[in-house]
């Protein structure tokens, strides 16, 4: 199951920096971060793609965007 990492609301870097610290925790983990900015939606998958996971944008409404990060 995915770890939930919900950065709605905050402003870069913190989106990352949540996301880091939960890759920190489990390496190899599957993450879902819910993001409302492009600017966080960019940062965050340009942070996971660095470290080798790929990761699919899922809209949810309400400006609302689901990254899951999965290893490749």
């Amino acid at each position: 199951m995915a770890t939930k990492i919900d950065t709605c609301g905050l402003s870069c870097p913190q989106p990352v920096l949540m996301f880091m610290n939960e890759v920190k925790k489990d390496a190899d983990g599957e993450f879902d971060v819910l993001v409302d900015t492009d600017a966080s939606k960019e940062n965050v998958t340009r942070a996971a793609r660095n470290h080798g996971f790929k990761v699919e944008p899922v809209d949810e409404g309400n400006d609302v965007v689901r990254l899951e990060i999965r290893r490749n």
